[in-house]
């Protein structure tokens, strides 16, 4: 096999990466920021990855729900990242020294992150243990995650969790918990039973071994959060940090980062801010906790609750002229993005009745396609696109606005439900 499959050098990867780039570059395409700015990069060998991480306290995950000393799921849930989630555990663990814990964290949605989460927490456990000379168990328990579930397209929600269950059995969590979150408590015992039963994951201590991508992100997981872990200390300890503020102040910042990412689509939630079904039936979601989705949640039921009153559901157009491919890709693009809202779509290469029209065309087009629409039209026409050359020169002529990929998806689909009599 060794002479069939001879090992390739770094450098060989790295040589042909470069080639099938074309001139590409290569950190934006290829190296991965995740949300608290971790560079990752698309691939580690033996060569490029730090050495492996000495764990202890791995062993075959169980079902159970133990009672936690420290609820570290409470921070991802509250919009941490996951370097924080750690470090606050951390801060939050060590008050309680010398007595053996038990660590409750949610498994949120970035998978191969969240595996190198709990392999992370092993680490900087045994470096706590180092420095005070101590021995002390830690006892991780899993949940899935709360603030990523959603009444829209609630179907998701068990492929959401199925993910996060694997993410925590492959991390090594030793026990694990599936929150009925959005799911049927029948489906959600039997993602325990799949894995257990048919995926046989509970025979392996620690499957997440000897893969150098999760090495690395162990290292760079545990390296940054344990930074994080001394400026808290410095600061006085975790519970001076929680007192005086600075706790809900850093959640603050990361929850307001997510909720960005998912208004501007960086981050997707499937059938929330992506892919919606217009045909769904829909629920009235839990009303005070926060979720990512319930920004998106309120739209849609005001536009629900509009049409139940007895109003029609706004139309939008979406007219397609001009390059037939860039029309087409345009269109598709705002069709996805209005439908988060719940308006009824159609399309046409032609000007027809509806509350809004979307003109989707070419950039270098729109300068005369968009006045001879504008002089037909009786209903506001935004164009789909940012043509930044022609701007000023569309918005003179009565263009009511722009969607593009910048766009803030919930401020537009209200600003435009504002416009069209959708009432709250």
């Amino acid at each position: 096999m060794s002479a069939t499959f001879p090992p390739v050098p770094a450098a060989a990867w790295e040589a042909q990466i470069l080639a099938d780039l074309k001139g590409a570059d290569y950190g934006k395409k290829l190296i991965w920021k995740t949300p608290e700015g971790l560079a990752v990069r698309p691939y580690y060998t033996m060569e490029t990855a730090p050495p492996p991480v000495a764990l202890s306290g791995m062993t075959p995950w169980q079902t159970a729900e133990p009672v936690a000393d420290i609820d570290a799921a409470a921070f991802q849930d509250q919009g941490a990242t996951t370097v924080e989630e750690l470090a606050f555990a951390l801060a939050a663990a060590v008050v309680h020294l010398p007595h053996p814990l038990t660590i409750q964290f949610a498994t949120g949605p970035l998978f191969l992150l969240e595996i190198a989460k709990y392999r992370a927490m092993r680490a900087l456990w045994a470096r706590v243990c180092e420095a005070t000379e101590t021995e002390i168990p830690l006892h991780i328990h899993a949940t899935t995650a709360f603030w990523n579930k959603s009444a829209l397209d609630p179907h998701n929600n068990l492929l959401r969790a199925t993910a996060e269950t694997l993410a925590a059995v492959i991390g090594g969590a030793n026990t694990i918990a599936v929150r009925t979150d959005g799911i049927d408590p029948h489906l959600a015992r039997n993602i325990l039973h799949i894995l257990r039963e048919e995926a046989h994951l509970d025979a392996v201590a620690d499957p997440a071994a000897g893969s150098w991508y999760i090495e690395a992100l162990t290292t760079m997981l545990a390296g940054e959060a344990w930074k994080r872990f001394q400026q808290i200390e410095a600061a006085g300890g975790f519970p001076t940090f929680h007192l005086s503020g600075a706790l809900d102040q850093a959640l603050e910042v990361s929850r307001k980062a997510k909720e960005d990412a998912y208004a501007t689509r960086r981050a997707t939630l499937v059938g929330v801010n992506h892919y919606p079904n217009p045909d769904e039936p829909l629920q009235v979601p839990p009303p005070t906790t926060w979720r990512a989705a319930g920004v998106f949640e309120r739209i849609r039921l005001r536009t629900a609750r509009h049409i139940a009153a007895g109003n029609a559901c706004p139309s939008v157009l979406l007219l397609q002229q001009g390059d037939r491919k860039m029309s087409q890709a345009r269109a598709a693009f705002c069709r996805n993005f209005l439908g988060c809202a719940g308006f009824a779509i159609g399309e046409s290469s032609v000007l027809a009745p509806a509350d809004l029209v979307i003109l989707c065309s070419s950039d270098g087009e729109y300068a005369e396609l968009a006045p001879r629409v504008l002089s037909e039209a009786t209903m506001p026409v935004i164009i789909a696109g940012y043509p930044k050359e022609h701007v000023a020169a569309l918005e003179a002529a009565g263009v009511a606005g722009f969607i593009h990929l910048g766009s803030n998806l919930p401020e537009t689909l209200e600003h435009w439900q504002n416009r069209l009599g959708v009432h709250v």
